[in-house]
Formats: structure tokens, C-alpha cells, sequence
């Protein structure tokens, strides 16, 4: 894994009108995986529209029943949107169980160079502005890369769940630099 330079150089920010092409691209490729990239966002959405929509969540307006206020930026380094995260400014029943106030993802081709690292980073950082102390980060077992990133950050596992036969997610907190 690469260190220091590419992570370094990584800024998490609100996404623009001009990321509309990338953060599609982005959306198509993590959607492979069965990953929601562009949280909230449908086919054929206006990109502007969509903009405004997270900005609305971000407040807390236009939120369906099964989301809670949020803040979503876009992860960038060397110009290019490398990932996205979702800070969650608190938590309901189902989040607390799984979700938690931090979901990020790191595109394919731009995993295995600290961008995950650094995009967790960031987020204990906005989530120490919403008064965050700890911040719940759930991974599924199978994911050692974020394992390793959850753990490396000093996430301490308080359990495992159980989501289906076979199909288990780790819970850690993680204090914030609040």
C-alpha cells in the first residue's frame, strides 16, 4: 500500500457542478459491485437537482424516512474524484445496528494508495464538527481493506452482526479529534 504522498494530497469536498461526467462514472463502477456511489441520486437525475437534493439532506430537509441528516463530499486527488464519503450527523435504530455516521468508498482503480485511509481521516474530522466524540463505522467482514483502514484509524470492534446466513458486518467506534 502506498503511503504518504497520494493521501496527503487527498481534499474531501461538497461535489460541483462540473464532477457531473466523473461522479457518474464513478456511480457505474461502484454499482458493479452492488455500491451506491452518488447516495440519493436516479438515472436521468439533473445533476443540479441532485445538488440541491444533498444540500436540502445536509439541513435536514427532503429526507425520506430512512435517512438522517448527512454530509456528502466528494474525495479528490490529482484533480480526479478517487471515492466519496457520507458523514452522518447522528444515528436512528437502524444505522446504529449497521451503517453508522461514516459510509466512504474508493473507486477500483484508485484503491491500494491510502486514499481510504485518508477519506476516514477527513470524516472523524467533519463528524468531530457535528459534536461526533465517537463515530460508529461498519464494514462487512470480507472487507479486509477496510478492516485494516477502520482499524489503522484505532477503531475498536464492539461486535459482529449477523445480517443474513453467511453474511456478517463488523461494528467499531472510533474516537474523533474533538
Amino acid at each position: 500500500m502506498l503511503t504518504g504522498p497520494d493521501a496527503d494530497r487527498l481534499v474531501l469536498r461538497p461535489p460541483r457542478p462540473g464532477d457531473r461526467d466523473e461522479a457518474l462514472a464513478a456511480h457505474a463502477e461502484l454499482a458493479a459491485e452492488g455500491f451506491d456511489f452518488l447516495l440519493g441520486y436516479d438515472d436521468g437525475m439533473a445533476w443540479d437537482g441532485y445538488l440541491g437534493l444533498l444540500a436540502a439532506r445536509e439541513r435536514g430537509a427532503r429526507l425520506p424516512r430512512r435517512l438522517v441528516p448527512h454530509t456528502f463530499l466528494l474525495a479528490e486527488s490529482g484533480g480526479r474524484v478517487v471515492g466519496r464519503v457520507s458523514v452522518r450527523h447522528e444515528l436512528d435504530a437502524a444505522l446504529a445496528a449497521i451503517g453508522g455516521h461514516i459510509g466512504y468508498a474508493v473507486r477500483p482503480a484508485d484503491r491500494r494508495r491510502g486514499h481510504a485511509r485518508a477519506i476516514l481521516r477527513g470524516a472523524l474530522e467533519t463528524a468531530a464538527g457535528f459534536g461526533i466524540a465517537e463515530a460508529l463505522v461498519t464494514c462487512d467482514e470480507g472487507n479486509a481493506g477496510s478492516v485494516r483502514t477502520i482499524e489503522g484509524a484505532g477503531g475498536v470492534l464492539e461486535d459482529s452482526v449477523e445480517l443474513a446466513p453467511g453474511f456478517r458486518t463488523l461494528r467499531y467506534w472510533i474516537p474523533t479529534p474533538i
